[in-house]
């Protein structure tokens, strides 16, 4: 049986600052526990229905609208990104806010083998539950950074890796030369795209056209996420 002081603490894994405080991150669900079972990541507390608490103790300490048999707590892993510049081709999110595109953005990474993702401080914190449960075990795979671009780039910059970006102004992403195992890839915020500060970094502009090519967009933009797996899609095609 959960005590009150237990349950407010589960509970408060839902904010950034309950995440924090405490260093770890909730996991529900049978096949995202099972998978975070198989991960190496440390794990505290491991709740399950019908063995040390009741379906309404569950129904309390749940972040679904539909409370699943298991939740798990884990330790969220450090990592050290001013020192690490990354060996093949990796991800950079500026300023991402929606919890599900960062959470399918990570599922795409772990898709075409990103195995390391670095985002800006306002991006989405990816060990929200919102985050986690969007990511379907990717989470697990993809090392996520939090580090100021505008600091980091450009060290990535001098060491001559190539930092793309999509641009209205940038090089149709299907013609242009690419190598597909090098450089970091920049996707931008939902309704602003790549900041001003984060794009004096980026060495190569890309642009994915509509279709046919010659039409005016009849749509105002692409989804982050949707951009992201074109691109990531185009990189791995070369």
């Amino acid at each position: 049986m959960l005590t009150k002081a237990e349950i407010k603490r589960i509970r408060s894994l839902g904010d950034k600052a309950g995440r924090l405080a405490e260093g770890v991150f909730a996991v529900e669900g049978e096949k995202m526990v099972g998978e975070l079972l198989q991960s190496g990541f440390t794990i505290r507390e491991v709740y399950r229905t019908g063995e040390n608490i009741s379906p309404a103790e569950m129904a309390r300490i749940s972040f679904l609208r539909t409370p699943t048999p298991v939740l798990a707590v884990a330790e969220i892993p450090t990592s050290h990104p001013a020192e690490m510049l990354p060996e093949r081709l990796a991800l950079a999110l500026d300023d991402v806010q929606d919890p599900g595109n960062v959470g399918t953005i990570i599922r795409l990474a772990d898709w075409f083998g990103i195995h390391d993702l670095y985002c800006s401080p306002a991006t989405a914190d990816c060990w929200s539950p919102k985050v986690v449960q969007a990511t379907m075990g990717a989470i697990f795979r993809v090392r996520v950074h939090y580090v100021p671009l505008d600091k980091w780039l450009p060290r990535v910059a001098a060491k001559g890796i190539p930092v793309f970006g999509t641009f209205l102004e940038g090089e149709n992403i299907y013609s242009c030369h690419l190598e597909p195992d090098r450089g970091i890839i920049v996707m931008g915020n939902e309704g602003k795209g790549i900041s001003a500060e984060t794009a004096r970094y980026v060495t190569r502009k890309l642009y994915i056209p509509p279709y046919p090519s010659t039409s005016a967009p009849t749509s105002e933009s692409l989804n982050v996420a949707m951009a992201t797996a074109i691109t990531l899609s185009e990189f791995r095609r070369r």
